[in-house]
């Protein structure tokens, strides 16, 4: 008797088992849609582990499984997944019909972990579109030139110091050293505190900085739990950033507010202009907008300004060391400008630095964020994804990613991907619609402060190479190997180089 009972409970559970693995196997030939080789329950996730990859190599060989597509379907776990292939289908879904891809999947709960669930990256719908355009003004041509001599004084005491300190080593951590100067920019731009984080290291602006935007280890494995089972990390309160760094986030922005208000003091960075945006507020809104949902933004520009920069500039300081030619061609410019500006470079001339720029987008291109993941929010057919498929309808919630580490190493778009080339941008900006270039992302979802971080590194390395010249070191990972258990593109052993003071007339 206990026998069938046994296999009336079991035998529903297998079919059913079956069934799900059987569905999702078959989930993208049903509807001619070209696919690589997934496994059950882990879909294309295996490949991660199969050998070990970096997420960007990942994406690549997702966007390679067939070259003639349109698009490409996959399983992240269990969710079904299209990756968008053709660039004008690309343009279209980020552009044109933005309307039905507006949102990005959330994960967090706002409510429990508020600076990471009520910035503008983690929004959707009005709430986005409202806070979106608080923000716009911060960004224009007009601010970014106000904020530039925050920045260009921290870029000047930073490589004062850098070299001083650094310049008689065999190697330098050059992460962690940019990573004093973005958070100093990032102290004084958004959150309106001056920091000297090279001379004073300890600082506790920098030292709780460092234990938020360091994703690696416990809070990595937060994030994949929060991505892949947000119901139950939710039911458990789990969060990404603590309490205690919360509280002190708040706090600082509290601090300050109540310092300006009281003693009148106006400064041109970002706190400010959301002080300002609140001030022209209903008194209803003005209350929703409150303490935490301002630090909320300015906690953004904080993850963006520091540690995307950093790894962006420890980017750009790599391949300029191992591509001498190019870096002593962007010291040629860099001179000139300093010449003509008396060493003071202003505004107008960084921006005039078109081989500095190219530089910058050819970093980009060669190492991206992964991929751009989009929602479904309204129904839309694509065309089909080979000659001869069905066309596929996407409904409400269904996930969408743009590769973009696979369009930006696509030799028919870029040739010699491989190879660092800043020439192919040579008259071309680096906020540039070109949907080949989507490095900041595209649409009115691109990152709203590309300005901001392309100013920000630029005013680094026209201080830094004037003064010295980046080398390769005895630690320096060549040929470029990304750490596999990173989602940024890091070397396998970090960014190590030395330099060498420039002796100039």
């Amino acid at each position: 008797m206990d026998f069938w009972i046994w296999c009336s409970l079991i035998i529903p559970i297998l079919v059913y088992t079956v069934t799900k693995v059987f569905s999702q196997l078959c989930y993208f030939s049903k509807w001619g849609i070209p696919h690589p080789l997934e496994l059950p329950i882990v879909g294309v996730m295996h490949m991660l582990f199969l050998p070990r990859r970096h997420v960007n190599d990942l994406i690549k060989c997702i966007y390679n499984t067939n070259r003639q597509a349109k698009y490409v379907g996959a399983h992240v776990f269990l969710s079904s997944t299209i990756f968008v292939r053709d660039l004008d289908l690309i343009k279209s879904i980020l552009i044109k019909n933005f309307d039905h891809f507006a949102d990005r999947k959330t994960f967090v709960d706002e409510k429990v972990d508020p600076l990471f669930g009520l910035n503008l990256n983690f929004l959707n719908g009005d709430r986005w579109r409202e806070i979106r355009n608080i923000l716009s003004p911060s960004f224009t041509s007009s601010k970014m030139r106000s904020m530039y001599a925050l920045m260009s004084d921290c870029a000047k005491k930073f490589s004062d110091a850098f070299i001083k300190i650094h310049k008689d080593e065999d190697d330098i951590d050059i992460k962690d050293a940019f990573s004093k100067y973005t958070n100093d920019v990032i102290a004084s731009c958004a959150f309106g505190i001056e920091v000297d984080s090279v001379n004073n290291p300890n600082n506790e602006f920098y030292l709780r900085a460092k234990e938020v935007a360091v994703f690696k280890g416990s809070t990595n494995l937060k994030l994949l739990l929060e991505l892949l089972f947000p119901d139950l990390t939710r039911k458990f309160g789990m969060r990404i950033v603590s309490k205690r760094l919360t509280d002190f986030f708040i706090n600082v922005i509290d601090t300050t507010i109540k310092a300006r208000e009281e003693k009148g003091i106006v400064r041109p960075d970002m706190l400010q202009l959301l002080m300002e945006a609140r001030s022209t507020m209903s008194k209803e809104r003005a209350a929703k907008f409150n303490l935490t949902e301002m630090t909320a933004q300015a906690f953004l520009f904080f993850l963006a300004g520091f540690e995307a920069s950093a790894t962006q500039s420890s980017l750009m300081a790599f391949e300029m060391a191992l591509n001498p030619d190019v870096q002593s061609r962007v010291q040629i410019e860099i001179d000139e400008v300093m010449l003509a500006t008396k060493g003071r470079p202003t505004y107008d001339a960084i921006g005039n630095m078109t081989y500095l720029d190219a530089v910058f987008s050819e970093t980009l291109r060669k190492h991206p964020i992964a991929f751009l993941n989009r929602l479904c929010s309204k129904e839309f057919e694509l065309p089909p994804a080979i000659p001869g498929a069905k066309p596929y309808k996407m409904t409400p919630g269904m996930g969408i990613m743009i590769p973009v580490a696979g369009i930006h190493a696509d030799p028919d778009l870029y040739d010699n991907p491989d190879k660092f080339e800043p020439e192919r941008f040579i008259g071309k900006k680096s906020t540039s619609t070109d949907v080949s270039n989507l490095g900041f992302g595209m649409g009115p979802r691109m990152c709203i402060g590309n300005r901001f971080a392309i100013l920000e590194i630029k005013a680094l390395f026209v201080y830094l190479l004037a003064k010295c010249t980046l080398v390769p070191c005895g630690k320096t990972c060549i040929p470029f190997v990304y750490q596999k258990n990173l989602f940024a593109a890091m070397p396998e052993n970090g960014f190590w180089l030395k330099i060498e003071p420039r002796n100039k007339a």
